[in-house]
């Protein structure tokens, strides 16, 4: 279907498996390469959709360097935000429950920065997912964060387990995109190469 990639060996320069696993759903042959040590920070100043699509460019700039002609690669960044703050990845159980605690019984939004780099090209853009939670308990999200360990995910939830089910009321948007890569605009931005 995307004959125009055929000119291009694509890399996927992500450790998720979620991203793996949304981007075969696609039919693309690619491969996954990981450079160490990204720098994940941005400045203050970024708000919104800003901040992921930052982050995805400098994780495609890491890879700048040693891209070859042939080779077109896609990073992504996802954050869960609300009221203007970013819920990244927690560092502890305490801070898991936490961001749950501030996400239940309202509506925030996943978005998810995606960059597409060639030697020749960039072009970046984001996706937005407004997520709705019904009203979690304490003891459900202590289910949750000790059940699912939810430590490599942004805003501490993957909506595709127990705490989606059971927890989330409403979707405007991709429901793709809030596991980290919104499929739809991508495989739309891939055509148009």
């Amino acid at each position: 279907m995307l004959d125009n990639l055929k000119k291009y060996k694509i890399i996927l320069a992500s450790n998720s498996p979620r991203r793996r696993e949304l981007l075969s759903g696609l039919g693309v042959d690619y491969e996954v390469k990981i450079v160490p040590g990204i720098d994940e920070t941005y400045p203050e100043s970024l708000n919104g959709e800003e901040i992921p699509v930052y982050i995805a460019q400098e994780k495609a700039n890491a890879y700048r360097a040693s891209l070859q002609p042939d080779e077109l690669v896609i990073t992504a960044d996802t954050i869960v935000y609300v009221d203007g703050m970013v819920l990244g990845k927690p560092v502890d159980e305490a801070d898991a429950c936490r961001m749950l605690r501030m996400l239940s019984g309202r509506t925030h939004q996943v978005i998810t920065g995606v960059c597409l780099t060639t030697v020749d090209f960039q072009k970046s853009f984001a996706s937005v997912t407004e997520v709705t939670f019904d009203t979690l308990s304490d003891e459900e999200i202590g289910y949750y964060v000790e059940k699912y360990r939810p430590m490599d995910k942004a805003g501490s939830y993957g909506v595709q387990e127990w705490i989606g089910f059971v927890g989330v009321t409403g979707l405007k948007g991709s429901y793709y995109n809030v596991m980290g890569l919104p499929v739809q605009r991508l495989y739309k931005e891939l055509k148009e190469l």
